[in-house]
């Protein structure tokens, strides 16, 4: 081997191991800032929108509906402790941002975590109206599945823990939207109402 080929070989892998040391790095810089990435959503949502708590509220268990680790095509309820408003209108808005804030994994999440439930109207007649921050739409994964998931997760919540609401209208920033990210028409009022219990298995003797 020539000297000239000595220093290509020697100039090579030096530029291979600066590389490598280089991605080392970068990958251990990336897991330094996931923790802080994580911090300031949960600090941006304190403050756009900080828990909800009013007079009535009682710790209460609830079912809340996010992505099945069965099956990602399903939603599963999880059960857990709240405190929840005796006002149906403060219930859902706690409701609503739990399932934002804590879904169980990431892999379960239903609603993009930028998302921000801005208010919520419940009329007499069992109408209510979720108006939800540009996010829901802008960071909505694309896919018919992402938002059946999305629109489902909500419906089945409200369903199961605030009898009072019958249907549900879907906002984004105070306007009416054709659909999430192009599939789901959410130009109507979505039904509200506890999802159907499985069907019982036959008995055999």
């Amino acid at each position: 081997m020539t000297r000239q080929m000595q220093i290509i070989v020697i100039c090579v892998m030096a530029a291979a191991l600066a590389g490598l040391l280089s991605l080392r790095t970068l990958h251990r810089r990336v897991r330094q800032l996931a923790p802080a990435r994580t911090t300031e959503e949960q600090e941006r949502r304190e403050v756009i929108a900080p828990p909800i708590s009013t007079p009535t509220d009682v710790t209460t268990s609830a079912q809340l509906f996010w992505i099945s680790p069965a099956a990602t095509d399903q939603l599963a309820p999880v059960t857990v402790q709240l405190p929840l408003s005796a006002d149906p209108a403060q219930r859902a808005k706690q409701l609503i941002n739990e399932l934002i804030a804590n879904p169980p994994t990431p892999a379960q999440r239903t609603l993009p975590p930028g998302a921000t439930l801005l208010d919520f109207y419940l009329l007499p007649n069992g109408q209510a109206v979720a108006d939800f921050s540009d996010e829901l739409s802008t960071e909505m994964p694309s896919g018919i599945l992402s938002e059946w998931l999305a629109v489902s997760s909500i419906v089945d919540t409200l369903g199961v823990n605030v009898p009072q609401i019958s249907e549900l209208k879907i906002l984004v920033h105070g306007h009416e939207i054709e659909t999430l990210s192009g599939h789901i028409d959410m130009s109507d009022f979505f039904d509200v109402r506890p999802p159907a219990p499985a069907p019982a298995l036959p008995i055999t003797k």
